[in-house]
């Protein structure tokens, strides 16, 4: 059986395509013959004899000594010759210039791990904790793992010692690539190193004495009599630990700043305002920006990266739009990755404001950018993601005037705005569109196409338009499958959702996502079909998934028999038997649930070991 007949099969297991087929003969756009007010700026005219590359090697203007760095590390080999070059430029290395170098040199372990020697050893570089941070966060992967431990001793040795958030990103890191080995040395590194600093005690103790009462000379004095050592380092640990009280961290900075008579650096600065980058202390972030910019100091991109992320979380798009102008205006440009991630971001909301998209792409641009193709997708993606398709397709005719044909992110954007506004005939006709102007429709665009089916709960069309896909010989993916399976769920259809995914694995080969299995197990068990979520357990364990207990154990125990619970335990595991904490758990719940005799019954089938078992024994022996 061929691949397409194989999962023609089970689309005819699920029982649930229509004999109609969509057709439409209305035209796509409606035409409009003015052009919006929203374009300030005039798109419509413009015309680029040049673009800029879409990644980290972007042509980049020589405005400052860490953009020309950034330029020749990119181009040589690291070598002496390299480094005379530098040495030439004589550059000032400030704590945010080193940060936006490395920053745009994160792909390249080995070219980031020479330039730290070299601006440390060379330049007189004094690193603060959050670029030994950065380093740490770049180098932890197969290919510098030895340069990540050199740096990782440095840091000690400079009392610098790794925040609880870095530890926890760097070990997820080297857990998800089965660094086994490393994953225990880091773990006993840093039990070793909180072990041996002495200033966890008084960064817990002074964040204690700030948050017990509201800020008066009573805190003051407690602080001063604590005759702390007010380092970069220890207030950066305060400001952490703070962090969900930023007008009570706000009060320590400024107490800082008057107890020890200086001016805050930039360290600290940038430390303050990733703590105040919350909707409840906007007014001040941004009242302490302006007192950052007025004393001479910037924001580093790190910083930028990590506060725009927030303000997303948080939907406060207009500041993380003025936050953009902010770094596009200052000497740290913000690449066309950046740019087009906002626009994104943008275009998530419920109600995209396009005042903040053309502000974005208005300021990328007048800052000697041309507008990417990433940028013209952002403007694209918030004006179908609301329906505005006539202004969509002026955007698309000044990208094409501009140099970049549609794509499949273009086509399937517009698929998905139309999707969105149920205009499901003209969703389907841009796929024949893109064939005809030599754009084949890819799994993601038809995956989007039938995703927007299903979320308005027309799963039988999805089902349809599912089957035009295979007969253009283009294979289904465990994301597709996910959507289908989801669409059968929205509509209480379980029984189909098993029929397709197992049909799927069957004939097409395909492994389904863990998610996908949990989702459909958990229905199955709600509706009494265990012998079917048993079969799923039983291809998530040939699939190597981890095993998916918990639901089943609990439906048993209520409603199971002993021979279920037994069939449980052999589709459990690839080994002979399950462990005994598994049998453990499941008499635990029987026992709950008040089954004593079945749970006897069922221990009687158990092997002998498992019957022997000290924790099992006393469980039983309780009774």
């Amino acid at each position: 059986m061929n691949r397409s007949k194989a999962i023609f099969a089970s689309l005819r297991l699920a029982n649930s395509l229509l004999s109609t087929r969509l057709s439409s003969n209305r035209p796509l756009f409606t035409r409009v013959t003015h052009f919006s007010d929203l374009y300030s700026f005039n798109l419509s005219n413009q015309s680029y004899t040049s673009h800029f590359l879409n990644d980290t090697h972007q042509r980049l203007a020589f405005s400052t000594n860490a953009n020309s760095i950034v330029e020749l590390i990119l181009v040589y080999e690291w070598s002496d010759e390299l480094e005379n070059k530098l040495d030439e430029l004589n550059p000032k290395m400030s704590h945010e210039s080193v940060i936006y170098v490395l920053k745009k040199l994160n792909k390249d372990p080995e070219k980031v791990s020479a330039f730290f020697n070299w601006v440390c050893n060379k330049n007189g570089f004094r690193p603060s904790s959050s670029v030994y941070s950065m380093m740490l966060m770049i180098l932890v992967n197969n290919e510098s793992m030895k340069q990540f431990w050199i740096i990782l001793k440095k840091m000690k040795e400079q009392k610098f010692y790794i925040d609880e958030e870095t530890y926890k990103s760097i070990l997820g890191v080297l857990k998800k690539a089965k660094m086994d080995s490393d994953v225990v040395a880091l773990n006993h590194f840093h039990d070793r190193m909180v072990q041996e600093n002495a200033a966890v005690g008084v960064v817990k103790k002074v964040a204690n004495v700030v948050l017990g009462m509201h800020w008066c000379d009573k805190v003051e004095k407690e602080l001063e009599d604590m005759k702390i050592e007010l380092s970069d380092d220890f207030v950066i640990s305060v400001l952490r630990e703070l962090r969900n009280y930023p007008l009570k961290a706000l009060s320590f900075f400024n107490w800082v700043g008057e107890y020890s008579g200086s001016e805050h650096n930039t360290i600290m600065y940038n430390a303050i305002l990733r703590v105040l980058a919350r909707y409840d202390s906007k007014e001040e972030f941004w009242s302490v920006v302006e007192v950052m910019k007025n004393v001479g100091h910037e924001m580093d991109i790190d910083t930028y990266i990590k506060i725009s992320r927030q303000f997303h979380k948080c939907k406060m798009t207009e500041d993380a739009v003025k936050l953009f102008e902010l770094m596009m205006d200052g000497p740290y440009k913000l690449s066309v990755q950046e740019c087009s991630l906002l626009l994104r971001i943008i275009s998530t909301v419920e109600n995209p404001d396009f005042a903040l998209v053309f502000r974005v792409a208005k300021k990328y641009e007048a800052t000697g950018n041309f507008l990417s193709k990433p940028v013209y997708d952002g403007i694209h993606r918030s004006l179908t993601s609301v329906g505005r398709f006539d202004e969509a397709e002026k955007i698309v005719k000044v990208m094409k005037n501009a140099g970049y044909e549609p794509d499949n992110v273009t086509y399937s954007q517009l698929v998905f705005g139309l999707c969105k506004a149920r205009r499901f005939e003209e969703a389907c006709k841009v796929l024949d569109e893109m064939e005809e102007n030599g754009c084949i429709p890819d799994i993601k665009t038809w995956t989007i196409l039938i995703k927007g089916h299903c979320i308005a709960n027309e799963v039988d069309q999805a089902l349809m338009c599912f089957a035009k896909m295979v007969e253009k010989n283009i294979d289904a993916d465990a994301d597709l499958l996910e959507v289908l399976i989801n669409g059968f769920l929205g509509q209480k259809r379980v029984k189909g959702a098993y029929e397709l995914l197992v049909g799927m694995v069957e004939n097409a080969r395909i492994r389904p996502w863990q998610s996908t299995y949990k989702i459909l197990i958990e229905k199955l068990l709600g509706v009494s079909k265990l012998e079917e979520a048993m079969n799923l357990l039983r291809l998530m364990k040939k699939q190597n998934h981890p095993p998916f207990p918990e639901p089943f154990v609990q439906y048993i125990s209520k409603f199971g028999t002993v021979e279920d619970a037994s069939e449980f335990f052999k589709a459990l595991t690839v080994k002979e038997f399950p462990s005994a904490s598994a049998y453990l758990h499941v008499f635990k719940s029987f026992f709950n649930e008040g089954r004593h005799s079945e749970a006897k019954d069922l221990l009687y089938k158990c092997p002998h070991h498992i019957r022997k078992d000290s924790r099992i024994s006393e469980l039983f022996g309780s009774l």
